[in-house]
């Protein structure tokens, strides 16, 4: 008898999908040195800097793997240490200028991506299937808000707060 695929891993594959397109593009623009674990980490990084300690909770995996990957994507240009303004004993991963010009070529792949699937889905549904997506996503991390939702005082150290 076989098992139903579950719809966790309908969503894995779907994003898995989005994933290889977006790091084939980057890696197509120019960037073909950045892994897809370097990847997921740059995506963490806020555009004013973000702590180590957040990257690693953001990208779920130890501390000691995004130092590496921190170590590895310092040592390509990508990124620098800087100290939080808010904790003199802390340091923030910020993007650098060649980091930064990783960002376009990302989000026009990202934009290519939501396309297809509205081509595929059509308009409605697609909303719909967003809709469906924040919710779950929502409910799975307290620090995300949709961007429509009503302006609620956001808890620090979430990946839009």
């Amino acid at each position: 008898m076989e098992r139903e695929i579950s719809s966790g891993w309908l969503m894995f594959i779907g994003f898995r999908s989005a994933e290889d397109r977006i790091v084939a593009a980057v890696a197509e623009a120019g960037y073909a040195d950045i892994t897809r674990a370097q990847a997921r980490l740059l995506a963490g990084i806020d555009l004013d800097g973000t702590r180590l300690v957040v990257l690693a909770d953001r990208a779920r995996i130890p501390k000691q793997t995004a130092l590496a990957l921190v170590n590895g994507l310092e040592a390509a240009g990508y990124v620098e240490r800087v100290p939080d303004p808010s904790d003199g004993r802390a340091r923030l991963i910020q993007l650098t200028a060649r980091g930064h010009g990783v960002l376009p070529v990302a989000i026009a792949e990202e934009a290519r991506i939501e396309a297809d699937w509205q081509a595929v889905l059509g308009v409605r549904r697609m909303r719909a299937l967003r809709g469906a997506l924040w919710e779950l996503a929502s409910n799975a991390d307290p620090h995300l808000y949709p961007p429509e939702a009503p302006q609620r005082q956001k808890p620090e150290g979430g990946p839009n707060g």
